[in-house]
């Protein structure tokens, strides 16, 4: 009787490494939003591989950060948890950063019992000497680990990445049902596609304030109706966010309801409120109903 493997493999790294891209390129899908913002991921988000013999559940987690606020101790919990709960780590770091930026943390890869592959992305912007030079690096901190070279943005020895993790699974039935991809529902991906184009849209400060609310989605024959609400910490930045005449919101509703016209593969309609909440990046609270803390 042939085995099956099935695992978690967490996804961990510093801001801008291309970790959302990573896994989005390995699962197939667009699970998680994609900026050139740092902090684009707030959440844990899992996208989930199925074979006939075996089972990959990747989780894309925030950046490693250093916390100003609340919520961004909550995201940097979010890492320290996918330390944890892993069978594997796929630590992502780039061609662009530098290599012992946030040095506690290769240090905690270096303690941790479960197999660590690294993946360094982005080599299609660098140069054969510099990766080579990066991937001894790489092996010399971590000797236990695998180093991999490659290109989420270009598809680049993504299969390498795959058959690696594959080989390091432990034996073990699915944990979740073969026709299951994710474990997040269509309220969440609203949510995110939302505060995607905000991030696209609005610059400086605007972007770390605000917050989206799915309120209301209901599923019609033709269409889904999805109403939010996209909270900001001052009347300043509603302001902004609502543009002269709203044009600013409109362009930014637009864009989202085309975007999840094609997640979706369904028509929407969006309707798109702006409200201040001056403490929700510090209040328990609101980070709670946010879905932040448990």
């Amino acid at each position: 009787m042939c085995s099956h493997r099935s695992g978690f493999v967490n996804i961990i790294g510093n801001p801008n490494v291309g970790k959302s891209t990573l896994m989005n390129a390995l699962v197939g899908e667009k699970l998680c939003i994609v900026t050139s913002k740092a902090q684009t991921t707030r959440h844990r988000i899992m996208g989930i591989i199925n074979g006939d013999d075996f089972q990959i559940v990747f989780s894309d987690t925030p950046g490693i950060l250093k916390p100003n606020y609340r919520l961004q101790e909550d995201m940097l919990g979010c890492v320290d948890e996918a330390l944890g709960d892993a069978d594997v780590i796929l630590y992502v770091t780039d061609t662009v950063e530098k290599a012992d930026k946030n040095a506690e943390y290769i240090d905690k890869l270096k303690q941790i019992a479960c197999p660590v592959i690294v993946v360094v992305n982005k080599i299609d912007i660098s140069d054969q000497p510099k990766v080579m030079e990066l991937l001894a690096w790489w092996k010399e901190q971590l000797p236990s680990a695998t180093v991999i070279p490659a290109s989420a943005q270009e598809h680049f020895n993504l299969e390498s990445v795959l058959e690696t993790v594959k080989g390091l699974l432990p034996e073990c039935p699915p944990w979740y049902d073969k026709d299951t991809f994710t474990d997040r529902n269509l309220r969440f991906f609203a949510s995110e596609i939302i505060r995607e184009q905000i991030l696209l849209n609005y610059k400086e400060e605007i972007p770390y304030s605000c917050e989206v609310v799915v309120e209301s989605f209901k599923e019609g024959s033709e269409r889904y109706d999805i109403g939010a609400v996209i909270y900001v910490m001052r009347d300043s930045q509603k302001g902004i966010v609502i543009g002269k005449q709203g044009a600013a919101l409109k362009k930014v509703g637009t864009a989202a309801r085309l975007e999840m016209e094609d997640f979706f593969q369904k028509k929407v309609f969006l309707q798109l409120f702006v409200k201040v909440d001056p403490d929700w990046r510090e209040s328990r609270r609101e980070l709670r109903k946010f879905g932040y803390e448990q």
